[in-house]
């Protein structure tokens, strides 16, 4: 096959496709070249960085094109039942960087926590502001709430348990057997938000809005952290920072925004919002892992 891979991929993964005979094409294109660029190839591998939406694959009509493989969890990048019924497959990776983007989430907890992000900025601004960061809490003993107990919610879940945190869950989808595995109960949406000391989001984007803003927000307890390592639509951004400024949010931890690259400096500059640019999956073993399960995905192809 003809593979165009838009988003960079591991090299290892790339130099088994081609020794498996495929010729592959490593180059991105803007939303206005990408249909017409499709025509040539059978295949294309996207991250989030490239859209696919109905006009490129309608643009693509009458090529190549027959598999879109996206290199991550979410497929909310592609326009999935177009792209189906024109008789194109849609495949994602969604086993692959789920511990990479649980650590991160813990990691932004720890930050929130701890002040780790602006005690260091102003380290490097030459600034000793020991009193300033001095009034940190633990997570141990806080509840965690995960709204979007998949795979990634369920690795940040054991790991919160192992360092002595309550953890509950909300999903619109129940696992069977789930809660008595991991010792994770299901709540519902507002007891989460009534509980929860921090509040991690996991789940897709959704239509109908944001999951966390200003009538969810006003649910939680006052100091409430919310961290949001799965899409930026999922939190309203001017109620997170209306929030912010009122004391009602503690933190945030943020790796996805809004628009990407964001351009909400209000938010990602506030003293209290540990931020990450969108490199919840970036981590040498997710890629390797995701560039591997692509490659068996082509073969079985």
């Amino acid at each position: 096959m003809r593979i165009l891979v838009t988003d960079g991929m591991d090299k290892t993964a790339l130099a088994q496709l081609r020794e498996l005979g495929h010729e592959v094409v490593e180059q991105f294109y803007e939303p206005d070249e990408l249909g017409a660029a499709l025509r040539e190839f059978d295949a294309v591998v996207v991250r989030s960085k490239t859209k696919v939406r109905a006009i490129h694959i309608d643009a693509a009509k009458g090529g190549k094109l027959k598999l879109i493989i996206r290199g991550g969890v979410g497929v909310d990048n592609i326009d999935v039942a177009y792209a189906q019924s024109q008789g194109i497959t849609v495949k994602n990776t969604p086993r692959a960087s789920s511990q990479s983007v649980a650590e991160l989430a813990l990691g932004h907890m720890f930050s929130c926590a701890r002040f780790l992000s602006v005690a260091g900025h102003t380290m490097r601004e030459g600034k000793w502001e020991k009193k300033a960061y001095g009034k940190g809490f633990e997570l141990q003993g806080k509840t965690l709430g995960i709204v979007g107990f998949g795979r990634i919610g369920q690795h940040l879940g054991v790991m919160a348990k192992a360092i002595g945190m309550e953890v509950i869950a909300f999903d619109i989808y129940h696992i069977p057997d789930i809660e008595e595995q991991l010792g994770i109960p299901y709540v519902e949406m507002d007891e989460l938000l009534r509980r929860a000391d921090f509040v991690s989001v996991h789940a897709p984007a959704v239509d109908g809005g944001a999951l966390i803003n200003a009538e969810t927000i006003a649910k939680m307890k006052d100091g409430v952290v919310i961290i949001n390592t799965s899409r930026g639509s999922n939190v309203d951004e001017d109620a997170l920072l209306s929030a912010l400024e009122s004391g009602k949010v503690r933190a945030a931890g943020l790796d996805v925004y809004a628009q990407e690259p964001s351009a909400n400096a209000a938010l990602y500059s506030h003293p209290m919002v540990s931020c990450t640019p969108h490199i919840g999956a970036a981590t040498q073993e997710a890629q390797q892992r995701i560039g591997a399960e692509i490659v068996e995905m082509i073969r079985q192809f």
